[in-house]
């Protein structure tokens, strides 16, 4: 009967695996003669040819083992790590990614590239001019002949759970492999293969003690074995050794291999001796130790037994692979939870009743942990999305023929998986903008007396509500007078505009605003700067540019930590509900008539001696109503400054569930989602920093 395999599992396994390698080969870059990378850099090679070979993509497993086969000569120390060893190893990096990716139905992977990089690693390896014109995947197994001088021979136990099969892994190759490293006798246990009648087709009941001579390390016994470790139990021990054996010496004996493997107990191998005193009793008879040393002994070997133990179970896997699909599905029903819970308690309150309001306050307080625990699984650690970056600094600097080196801080910093998700883009076209229009050529950074090697350096922290990323570099830092000459003579501003420094710098983002001399295939047209931008609105985030002539320029991107669920501040405008953003809420104050008619007119309002300008939400939604005598003013911080908006009245506090817009509101842009309250009215959240925006480009400026 044929079993159909699952191969989504093993590629999300290949996807991580060559994230994985991508930061090793980086890391040993810079420490070529760290042995731990070497072999981190062997295992990932390893795991994606085994676990290629066992799912059938034999191609995957086939080219893999070209580059596995030279890291094994480097972790032996037979080759060097060489700067062009970590090239070839990232370009094949990359071919296997194409590879997987064309099996899940993307262009097809070059084969010539394919052969070019094999070339360019047999180029490096020890009698290359001698060996054959392409490397074999697999060799022909040993199954005879005398073992290896210098050989250790190791009783390797392999016990396969029975389920083995169901994850598309097949033993047999296992044994395959292991006959590649030396002389193997092997010795199948057939004891547990049940009646032909109860034999189920899809489980394995075969084990197997396999006898291996090797010159190889017990290292690389486990190195087989390493990616069906939760399949299947395997015990090596080292039952031989060539260079500590003597002429003299006695083999083990039959009880005593017996009573090693613990196939059989110790006390009931004595039974069947005859009865004969206990170890510890006869050397005490023997007057060579006494009694208390001999339960010392027990007891350290009691002691040594538990903390092996306690080391197994702490190292056990603990993590569950969930589908995001699955993850969303459940935020969506705890989004759900959250408004039922909210009319639970507005129905709770109207009532007089006791019972249901206490009912109502359990609900709340499970719902909040719920919310809280359902949330804290969709945050990631945002120091994967950097290591990413890596690589495009390494070989963007190559291709500008600059040198350039990227550090980070604030890579534990955990953020929304979806925010994570569309980060990605924007902050390579920051990086890329960095690298190409900010840091200068090594010549020219030595003659103006700075290193020759130019900085990027990432961080991360949080900020209440929110996480600034900061994305800094050394080099020349933006002019504003000409960034505002640039944009004057593509005709983006009137010559006789004034702007700040800082309103200067926004003009990076601008649609086809370009600084670049001539068009490249890294920048120059335009496009990019203000992909950041758009990118960073619909995050519900914001920008900030600081940048110092000569010295560098740091970009601040503000995030908010999640986009499903938000704490917001519920106001009304006549019978129209809205919700601001608590992070960026400040303080509400009042606006009486008095407080307008001194003002004539002008649309702001002194905050204990600050002049704060303010946007009526009536007035811009033209809401018909009456205004109430006097008014609220919620103050927010929008863009590093503050501004008002003025509503009738502030209801409160409110646990708010993010709902997308349908696509007749696609271009409001001055909404970024809506919610539904507890009695079924709907509030529309106003995005805060494109209301003020869209005020400034109507009306000119806010008054100030």
């Amino acid at each position: 009967m044929a079993v159909e395999i699952d191969t989504s599992a093993f590629t999300e396994e290949a996807y991580e695996l060559l994230s994985e390698l991508e930061d090793s080969l980086l890391e040993l870059e810079e420490a070529p003669e760290d042995m731990d990378l070497i072999g981190r850099v062997f295992r990932a090679m390893h795991t994606i040819k085994g676990s290629g070979a066992m799912f059938g993509f034999d191609d995957v497993a086939q080219f893999t083992h070209n580059v596995e086969t030279v890291f094994d000569l480097a972790r032996s120390q037979e080759i060097p790590v060489t700067k062009d060893l970590i090239d070839l190893t990232l370009a094949a990096r990359d071919h296997i990614r194409s590879m997987l990716d064309a099996a899940a139905g993307g262009d097809p992977a070059d084969e010539e590239t394919a052969q070019q990089i094999i070339t360019g690693l047999r180029a490096l390896t020890p009698g290359a001019e001698d060996a054959p014109a392409a490397v074999e995947a697999d060799a022909e197994p040993v199954t005879s002949g005398s073992a290896p001088t210098g050989a250790s021979t190791f009783r390797i136990a392999v016990r396969p759970h029975t389920e083995i099969f169901a994850n598309g892994t097949n033993p047999i190759l296992l044994v395959n492999e292991l006959r590649d490293l030396g002389e193997c006798r092997l010795v199948s246990r057939l004891d547990k293969i049940p009646h032909l009648d109860e034999i189920n087709a899809e489980e394995c009941y075969t084990e197997w003690d396999i006898f291996l001579s090797t010159e190889q390390s017990e290292n690389a016994i486990h190195d087989v074995f390493i990616f069906v470790d939760d399949e299947c139990d395997v015990d090596v021990r080292l039952i031989e050794d060539d260079e500590d054996l003597t002429e003299t010496e006695e083999p083990k004996k039959l009880g005593e291999i017996l009573v090693e493997r613990g196939e059989v107990k110790k006390e009931d191998l004595e039974k069947v001796l005859g009865s004969q005193p206990p170890l510890g009793e006869r050397l005490v008879n023997a007057g060579l130790v006494d009694k208390g040393q001999v339960k010392s002994a027990l007891v350290e070997q009691k002691v040594v037994q538990q903390k092996r133990q306690v080391r197994k179970q702490d190292t056990a896997a603990t993590s569950v692979r969930v589908p995001s699909e699955k993850l969303d599905h459940l935020v969506d029903l705890v989004g759900e939870l959250v408004t039922v819970q909210a009319r639970l308690n507005q129905t709770a309150n109207s009532m007089d009743d006791q019972n249901l309001q206490l009912i109502a306050e359990e609900v709340e307080r499970l719902t909040g942990e719920l919310r809280d625990n359902t949330m804290s699984i969709r945050m990631l650690a945002i120091g994967s999305t950097f290591n990413k970056f890596r690589r495009l600094v390494r070989d963007l600097s190559k291709e500008l023929g600059k040198e350039i080196e990227m550090t980070t801080a604030g890579a534990e910093t955990e953020l929304d998986k979806t925010v994570i998700d569309q980060l990605n883009d924007p902050l390579v076209h920051i990086i890329r903008n960095s690298i190409d229009h900010g840091i200068e050529d090594p010549e020219h950074r030595e003659s103006v007396g700075k290193p020759g090697t130019g900085k990027i350096h990432l961080t991360a922290e949080h900020s209440g509500a929110n996480v600034l990323i900061k994305v800094t570099d050394d080099g020349k830092g933006l002019d504003p007078e000409l960034l505002k000459t640039k944009a004057i003579e593509k005709g983006l501003l009137p010559p006789d505009i004034e702007m700040t420094d800082k309103e200067a710098y926004q003009l990076i983002f601008g649609a086809g605003f370009s600084m670049a001399a001539k068009i490249t295939n890294v920048s120059g047209r335009g496009v990019g700067m203000d992909v950041v931008k758009k990118s960073i609105d619909q995050l519900r985030g914001s920008i900030d540019v600081q940048s110092e002539l000569g010295t560098g320029t740091t970009i601040t991107l503000k995030l908010p930590l999640t986009l499903a669920i938000i704490e917001g501040l519920l106001v009304k405008v006549n019978e129209e509900f809205f919700v601001l953003p608590l992070a960026a809420v400040e303080e509400c104050v009042e606006l009486t008539r008095k407080d307008v008619t001194g003002t004539h007119g002008r649309h702001v309002i002194n905050v204990r001696g600050v002049i704060v300008p303010y946007i009526r939400i009536r007035n811009r939604f033209q809401i018909e109503g009456k205004h109430p005598d006097v008014e609220q003013i919620v103050i927010a911080e929008v863009e590093d400054r503050r501004v008002g908006f003025v509503v009738d009245h502030v209801i409160g506090q409110h646990q708010t569930v993010i709902k997308s817009l349908g696509k007749s509101f696609e271009h409001s842009e001055e909404f970024s989602g809506a919610t539904i309250l507890g009695d079924g009215t709907v509030a529309l959240i106003l995005d805060l920093n494109r209301m003020v925006r869209y005020v400034e480009t109507e009306e000119g400026k806010l008054d100030v």
